[in-house]
């Protein structure tokens, strides 16, 4: 067979409609995005349940043919000809490591048969993963019509299983059962780790979302705060989810973004998500953890949280919001430090090329230079009842609390010039900003996978990225309209080019949150604290309050941590203890076995809320890993006010 072969239209793209799944509809509200992303119960199917059973050709090796089987977990190949196996190598496609799935047909008027393709990232023997894409030929029909049909219908049917859709029993499985691709804004700090972000993401992140049939609009941030600028402005019921391609400093920035919004009770449920291209990954490395993966760093970890954002699903985030000494807010979605750990994180700040290995170099230079801090931390236990500070009819809120101010109501519509061309049909522009000026005619500059080559015709599937065969595969015309997806050009200010940009400092934070809720638990910062709270006064080597269970991608410092379990875990380590103790603390710590140890000087306590009052005079304080003012703090814990992409729970076991 010498011609080529094309991609089939695999989505409904109508705009208007619903999703029921884990992944992507324009809900009604916020609150309604975050409760149709969640996966739905899994179908009560045994893990070897067949759900599909044909015979195929391969492509592109002619003669041989295989039995495909389709459970609910994984795609088992059989080979037949030219001669069977029983358990040929690589038969058995776990579900987990596929990203997504096209139909195909060839160029060739003359060839009746069509084709499905999955793309798969197994992993290797060393643990890493590998693009990899099975591309079966359908022929067992006299007619094209007929074997289309059925490439689409396990092309739909595998879609349906990695979004979480269920299968009709004894229906039919036709393209009506996919709902529209997903919308993602997708924010790349080109700075972020040793400043290989943008490659990372034109390298990996952004076939493999193709692949699975999710739009995106991309933009790189120029300076700080610029991503805090964006969401503030954004029209977020254009948007399916936020996705951060950097370290948690860009997520930091979103998330306290959406709270500065006036309508902050909807814009914080819009779900966001982490992709790993930073130094510092300590979301990305729990939510590898909460995906049933093995521990990762650099591109593996890159590669593993692509899958689990590809497959959908998403959780409560409870956010911590902190109230700093001179009565601004702000809100953290990862952690508190003071001592040894904000002390390694400020000054390893200058070995920021070294990507994650910064923080081994300043762990190193800060034993040798061993600090300890007077100070005193009080905290409400989780197992107490609070009392209210004040009575209840006429709570004050802390002093950094401004008075929220109501949402406006809804204004009209901004009309936009809406684009005929999913972002994943487009030649990728230079790197620069993708974010036009308020009344700029250009429309917003969008990416995809297939360079300054002829334009593929098909919205998902990414088979223009790479030729999956010497006979390359390409696209066919679609049999239904693509989605309409509009330009981002309201409520931005104009921006410069980032050319000649140095890279962002690691100065105190700039503006502060001034929406969120109120924070019930605390009384002013200085007042006494209500009955219930237990403190704690001495010298400290650090004090750490952190709400996930990573404080690195590989630091896992809160083992039984859960993104939605309503409290802040408080670890704190006493003067006295030696440098060879704690470095074995720090080791531990990475299998999370750092609690086990006995070590006398290591606390730990499980708490709703917290104060902490340095007494040293001089110090670093962070949150989530950004540098705020010194001096006295306090923080609550506001329970699932937040939505993160997790993608499913767990690994799904694989079958015999």
């Amino acid at each position: 067979m010498n011609g080529h072969l094309e991609a089939e239209e695999q989505q409904d793209q109508r705009p208007d409609q619903e999703l029921t799944c884990s992944w992507g509809h324009r809900p009604r509200s916020a609150l309604d995005r975050a409760e149709a992303m969640a996966p739905p119960p899994p179908p009560p199917l045994a893990a070897s349940t067949p759900l599909l059973h044909g015979e195929f050709g391969s492509y592109p090796a002619r003669g041989s043919r295989l039995a495909l089987t389709l459970t609910p977990q994984a795609l088992h190949i059989q080979r037949l000809r030219p001669k069977p196996e029983a358990r040929p190598r690589g038969g058995l496609v776990p579900l987990a490591e596929v990203s997504g799935c096209c139909t195909l047909r060839s160029r060739n008027p003359s060839d009746s048969a069509a084709y499905f393709c999955i793309y798969t990232y197994p992993q290797g023997r060393r643990g890493g993963r590998r693009r990899a894409a099975r591309t079966f030929r359908a022929d067992g029909a006299a007619t094209y019509e007929e074997n289309r049909a059925e490439a689409q219908r396990w092309a739909t049917a595998l879609m349906c299983l990695l979004r979480g859709l269920p299968l009709p029993g004894d229906g039919e499985i036709t393209l009506e059962l996919l709902p529209r691709p997903p919308r993602l804004l997708l924010l790349v700090n080109p700075y972020g780790g040793r400043g290989l972000a943008w490659q990372w993401c034109k390298n990996h992140v952004l076939p493999m979302i193709s692949e699975a049939g999710l739009s995106f609009n991309l933009i790189q941030t120029e300076r700080q705060n610029h991503a805090r600028e964006l969401v503030q402005g954004l029209s977020l019921s254009e948007w399916d989810g936020i996705v951060t391609v950097s370290g948690d400093g860009l997520l930091f920035e979103v998330l306290n973004g959406l709270l500065d919004r006036p309508d902050w009770e909807e814009a914080v449920k819009t779900p966001v998500g982490i992709l790993p291209c930073g130094s510092g990954n300590a979301l990305a490395g729990a939510v590898n953890q909460h995906g049933g993966f093995e521990p990762a760093l650099g591109v593996d970890l890159l590669l593993n949280c692509s899958l689990l954002l590809c497959r959908g699903g998403s959780r409560p985030l409870d956010l911590l919001s902190v109230t700093l000494a001179s009565g601004s807010r702000c809100f953290s979605f990862l952690s508190v430090a003071w001592g040894f750990v904000s002390d390694v994180d400020i000054q390893s700040e200058r070995f920021r090329a070294l990507g994650s290995a910064r923080f081994t170099l300043g762990t190193v230079l800060g034993l040798a230079t061993l600090h300890t801090y007077r100070g005193r931390l009080s905290y409400l236990p989780a197992a107490v009842e609070p009392a209210s500070p004040t009575p209840a009819h006429g709570l004050p809120r802390a002093k950094s609390e401004l008075t929220l101010v109501p949402a406006p109501a809804p204004a009209p519509p901004v009309t936009h010039s809406p684009l005929h061309r999913s972002v994943s049909d487009l030649p990728l522009p230079l790197p620069q900003p993708a974010l036009t000026s308020p009344g700029s005619p250009e429309p917003l500059p969008i990416l995809s996978l297939n360079g300054g080559g002829p334009e593929l015709v098909g919205d998902w599937g990414g088979a223009g990225d790479a030729p999956l065969s010497p006979d390359p595969l390409l696209p066919s015309p679609p049999s239904s309209p693509k989605a309409l997806l509009s330009p981002i050009t309201e409520g931005v200010p104009e921006m410069p080019a980032s050319s000649g940009l140095p890279p962002p400092t690691p100065d105190a934070l700039g503006d502060i949150a001034t929406g969120g809720p109120p924070d019930h638990l605390l009384p002013p910062l200085g007042a006494p604290l209500p009955p219930g709270w237990v403190t704690l006064e001495g010298d400290f080597v650090l004090m750490l309050a952190i709400s996930p269970s990573h404080l690195g991608a590989d630091l896992v410092a809160a083992p039984h941590a859960r993104f939605d379990d309503g409290l802040v875990h408080l670890c704190w380590v006493r003067g006295g203890i030696s440098r060879a103790a704690l470095l074995r603390l720090f080791l531990a710590m990475e299998r999370g076995s750092h609690f086990s140890l006995g070590c006398p000087q290591l606390g730990y306590a499980a708490a709703r809320a917290f104060r902490l009052e340095p007494l040293t005079p001089r110090g670093v304080l962070t949150v989530d890993g950004e540098q705020v003012e010194y001096g006295p703090l306090q923080a609550q814990v506001h329970p699932g006010l937040g939505t993160l992409l997790t993608g499913p729970p767990g690994r799904p076991g694989l079958e015999p």
